[in-house]
């Protein structure tokens, strides 16, 4: 796994800090957040979305990421799409 760091919240304090990678060999986003509250994460497990059964799998998770980091998860998809044109 080859994980280039994107960017860090820039309102980040000691003990947090939401943060996205990429990962150019899986070719993926990496993203860090911050856990949802119960009643998030039970609506989001909640919520019928076509193709996709109810729930969040065992695999997966719901995090939080701040509108303030939009302009580096913008970055990432690009950097990303950059890296698998190669």
């Amino acid at each position: 796994m080859a994980l280039r760091f994107i960017g860090i919240d820039p309102n980040t304090g000691d003990g947090e800090s939401p943060t996205v990678w990429i990962d150019e060999t899986q070719q993926e986003l990496v993203l860090q957040g911050w856990k949802p509250c119960a009643a998030l994460a039970a609506q989001c497990a909640a919520t019928e979305v076509p193709g996709h059964a109810k729930g969040i799998p065992d695999t997966e998770a719901v995090v939080r990421i701040p509108a303030r980091m939009v302009s580096m998860i913008r970055e990432a998809c690009d950097a990303i799409e950059r890296s698998h044109v190669r």
